[in-house]
């Protein structure tokens, strides 16, 4: 008499895999897509923290900062590194997308304007949409990768 093997067979295991592999398939690019937007509401988040450090550097030092730098992280807050942003986002870069802070031309020794852009650092992959801001704190968007004072202002 022989003794039965138990357990699966090759056909059942590939069956599995091949299952296994379709719904990985179907998940992958809504992960990437979730990803993405993370990427956007983290920028469209940063720009605010940024107008807001702006306003109270303006605030406390009369007039705009020069550049990012300016709202690092320091162990004692001084007009050449306030401690009014994370150190993550004083390096430009923060979660997938690249920050540029243009302060105008300083009138009597203050930066009386500004702009901040936030571009993906890959588009299609780590964002869609650039965003803009200014002192007036309307933050834009543009579905190219280039936003500027005339885009779409979000809502």
């Amino acid at each position: 008499m022989r003794n039965k093997q138990k357990g699966f067979s090759l056909i059942e295991l590939l069956i599995v895999v091949a299952i296994i592999l379709i719904i990985a398939a179907i998940a992958i690019p809504n992960l990437l897509r979730s990803k993405m937007a993370a990427n956007e509401a983290s920028a469209v988040g940063s720009l605010r923290t940024l107008n807001t450090a702006c306003v109270e550097y303006s605030t406390t030092y009369g007039g705009y900062p020069a550049g990012l730098a300016n709202l690092a992280p320091a162990a004692t807050a001084t007009s050449a590194a306030a401690d009014l942003i994370d150190s993550v986002l004083a390096t430009s870069t923060k979660s997938g997308y690249v920050f540029t802070f243009t302060p105008a031309a300083a009138v009597g020794g203050n930066v009386q304007s500004y702009t901040i852009s936030a571009a993906p650092i890959t588009a299609g992959t780590t964002g869609q949409r650039g965003f803009f801001t200014n002192q007036s704190g309307v933050i834009r968007s543009d579905s190219s990768g280039t936003a500027t004072i005339a885009s779409t202002p979000i809502s």
